[in-house]
C-alpha cells in the first residue's frame, strides 16, 4: 500500500467512511514544538501541561525565552508527574555572547536546571548569523564543529544529547551540519528538520533525504508554499504532503513536530488546527 509506513506517524481508516478525528490519529508518534514563548495565552507551565492532557498530545519540546527561566524547573518536574515527555530543550548560540569554554548568562542557568532536575533528553542547538560571519565554508565547518564538540561534551555529562536545528543561514543547510557531524566521529549527534526553516529546499528535497537520514533524529512539519508564508497550517500548503511521502519512502521511522509557533494566537486552537490538517493531508 502506497501509505504503509504512515502509520509511524497516523492510524487512519482507508475506508469509504471517515472516522472521527479522535479515533483516526496515532498521537505516539506527535510532539508539538513552538509551544511556549508562542501563545497569545501566556499559559503558565500548569495551564500548559492541562491544555497538552485536554490535545491528548503526550510529548512536546521545550522552547523558552529568559523570562520563561524562573519556571523551566518547575516545568519538566510537572511534565515527568504528568507523564508527558520532554523531548527536547532548545539552546541558541550567538557569537556575541557565546563561546568554546564560556556560555553566556541564560545558557549557563539553562544548563544547572537541566542539571538540578535531572533531565535526560536531548538539546537542540541553532546559531546566529554572526557566528559564521564572513568565513570560508572551511573555516566555518571548522569553528563549528569545535562548539558542537564542547557543547556535546557539556551535554553529555549531564545524559542529554546534542541535536543541530537548521534555523536558517550557513548553520541552517543540513550539508554543512553534516559536515560538523562527520569532522566528529566520536560524539553522538544527530539532525533536526524543520519544513518552516525549508521553504528554499523544496525543490531540492528529494535530493536531501538520503545525505539527511542517517543522521536525522526528529522532523517539524509546516504547510509549505513557494514564496512562504513562513509559518502555515499543515494541509494548506502545495509541497508538504509530498515531503513528507519522500521521507517515508526514502525509510524515515522518527516522529514528527506539529507548530505553535504564531505570536497572537491561542497556541491549543493552533496545534488543533495542524493535527486536523495533517489527518486530512494524510487521507
Amino acid at each position: 500500500m502506497k501509505y504503509l509506513l504512515i502509520t509511524l506517524l497516523l492510524t487512519l481508516s482507508f475506508s469509504c467512511q471517515t472516522p472521527p478525528i479522535e479515533d483516526s490519529l496515532n498521537l505516539d508518534n506527535i510532539y508539538a514544538w513552538c509551544i511556549v514563548p508562542f501563545d497569545s495565552l501566556e499559559r503558565t507551565p500548569e495551564q500548559r501541561i492541562e491544555m497538552l492532557k485536554r490535545l491528548n498530545i503526550k510529548r512536546y519540546a521545550y522552547d523558552w525565552r529568559v523570562k520563561h527561566l524562573e519556571s523551566t524547573a518547575r516545568e519538566l518536574r510537572l511534565a515527568a508527574e504528568n507523564e508527558i515527555e520532554v523531548i527536547s530543550v532548545w539552546m541558541w548560540i550567538d557569537a556575541q555572547q557565546d563561546t568554546v569554554g564560556k556560555l553566556n548568562g541564560p545558557n549557563e542557568e539553562l544548563l544547572e536546571i537541566i542539571e538540578e532536575v535531572g533531565y535526560e533528553g536531548q538539546l537542540w542547538v541553532s546559531f546566529h548569523a554572526n557566528f559564521f560571519k564572513g568565513l570560508r565554508d572551511t573555516d566555518a565547518v571548522q569553528k563549528g564543529a569545535e562548539m558542537i564538540a564542547y557543547l556535546s561534551k557539556r551535554v553529555e555529562a549531564l545524559g542529554c544529547k546534542l541535536g543541530l536545528y537548521n534555523h536558517g543561514d550557513w548553520f541552517g543547510e543540513p550539508d554543512n551540519q553534516i559536515k560538523i557531524i562527520k569532522a566528529l566521529p566520536d560524539h553522538d549527534l544527530g539532525l533536526i528538520y524543520n519544513f518552516h526553516h525549508g521553504h528554499h529546499q523544496i525543490d531540492t528535497f528529494a535530493d536531501l533525504v538520503p545525505q539527511m537520514l542517517p543522521y536525522l533524529w526528529y522532523v517539524n512539519l509546516n504547510g509549505l508554499q513557494k514564496g512562504g508564508p513562513k509559518i502555515l497550517t499543515i494541509g494548506k500548503g502545495e509541497h508538504e504532503k509530498e515531503m513528507i511521502d519522500q521521507l517515508l519512502a526514502g525509510g524515515y521511522q522518527g516522529d514528527f513536530g506539529i507548530l505553535g509557533h504564531v505570536e497572537e494566537a491561542d497556541v491549543e486552537q493552533v496545534l488543533k488546527a495542524n493535527l486536523t490538517g495533517l489527518k486530512e493531508l494524510m487521507q
